[in-house]
């Protein structure tokens, strides 16, 4: 019996040393952020928390335990595993092409009775993990060669085809540069990159062709909002005069009049930002930005204290993709790239995409508590 008691007391003391290694500054930056994002939600529907704050609470709670409990387990569970969860992704997302929901003229959802989800969503997090574990069991010069990267190249290119396919250009943009950043850290050639680049603008004007009709129009809009100012270019216009009638400070909690009058479409997804920014101003902005900042910074930081190739790659990914929703996102809403319908992360509404994240959040944490574990070159390894 006391050798069972000092056996439970011992796997107590690890559990305890797990905790304690979790990186609580990001968990309170996360759940800031969040809050934010309540407040905002609260705010689009008119001073009520029905009906997207209080399900965007409820999705936020069940994500931090998510977040907790995957922080806790082994490292080396997620990368033995890092190809069956991409595979699942990879199922998921040919099931939406036979059994996907449709919605605001899109096949992006699989409805399994209490609730809808983005399969999309979870190969963003299964994407960095699968490349991560293929990356971390090569070394710097078979990194180099081009054939070996032919496998992580259709591990990319496949489930940004079928993504494009629902359609969903943003997302897919999201899976081609997250995984394309994997491949710059994990060592791949520069001119591997440029050969991609020149070939991606030789390309151009055949996938145009393939683009639907309201993706081309997006496009042109871009290029000259005014050109349809009650169609196409209404979105940008109205988020641009909701960003500028904010100011410095901007008009108050529940006062924006452009959000409030119902002239600024999709307030509580895609346009959220531009809602936050005329209420609270310049400086509200700049304050949420500030948060997104550090958590990034934090992100990294995680990740270069790794010990381990795998750790240090899913990590930098996954932080990586974390950045590209903030830039996307906000650059979108300020006119800056096409309107590509990515939601700002944290903040937006939305179940899939909270929950996704919080999964990658809870696998960044994974590294962090994990920081100091010794995983040798192939999938078969050891800890100090």
């Amino acid at each position: 019996m006391s050798m069972i008691g000092q056996h439970n007391e011992s796997a107590d003391m690890r559990l305890m040393e797990k905790i304690w290694h979790i990186s609580w500054l990001m968990v309170l930056l996360i759940c800031l952020v969040a809050m934010i994002g309540f407040a905002m939600l609260f705010s689009a529907a008119n001073g009520s928390l029905d009906p997207w704050a209080e399900r965007q609470m409820i999705r936020f709670g069940i994500g931090l335990g998510l977040l907790i409990v995957v922080a806790l387990i082994d490292l080396r569970f997620w990368m033995r595993n890092a190809y069956l969860i991409y595979g699942l992704a990879l199922v998921l997302l040919v099931s939406v092409e036979v059994l996907g929901t449709i919605g605001m003229g899109a096949q992006r959802w699989i409805d399994v009775g209490f609730f809808q989800f983005q399969p999309s969503e979870l190969m963003k997090v299964a994407l960095v993990l699968a490349l991560a574990r293929y990356f971390h069991g090569l070394n710097h010069e078979e990194v180099t060669g081009f054939r070996v990267l032919l496998l992580p190249l259709l591990m990319i290119l496949i489930p940004a085809a079928l993504v494009l396919r629902q359609p969903d250009l943003g997302t897919a943009v999201l899976l081609v540069i997250g995984g394309g950043s994997v491949f710059f850290l994990a060592g791949a050639r520069l001119w591997l990159f440029g050969l991609l680049f020149v070939g991606g603008l030789g390309a151009l004007p055949v996938a145009w062709q393939f683009l639907r009709d309201y993706q081309k129009q997006r496009v042109l809009v871009f290029l000259n909002p005014e050109s349809d100012p009650l169609g196409g270019g209404y979105h940008i216009m109205q988020s641009k005069i909701a960003l500028g009638s904010g100011g410095l400070f901007g008009k108050g909690f529940l006062q924006g009049s452009q959000s409030h009058l119902n002239f600024l479409p999709e307030k509580q997804t895609d346009f959220i930002f531009t809602m936050l920014a005329e209420e609270f101003g310049i400086a509200g902005g700049l304050g949420l930005l500030t948060l997104y900042l550090a958590i990034i910074i934090l992100g990294f930081v995680i990740a270069l204290r790794s010990r381990n190739q795998f750790g240090r790659l899913v990590a930098l990914g996954l932080t990586t993709t974390f950045f590209l929703y903030v830039f996307i996102n906000i650059a979108m809403v300020m006119g800056l790239i096409p309107v590509v319908g990515v939601p700002l992360p944290l903040v937006s509404y939305g179940g899939t995409a909270m929950l996704s994240l919080m999964f990658s959040f809870g696998i960044i944490m994974s590294v962090c508590v994990h920081r100091d574990m010794k995983i040798g070159r192939r999938w078969v390894s050891h800890a100090d």
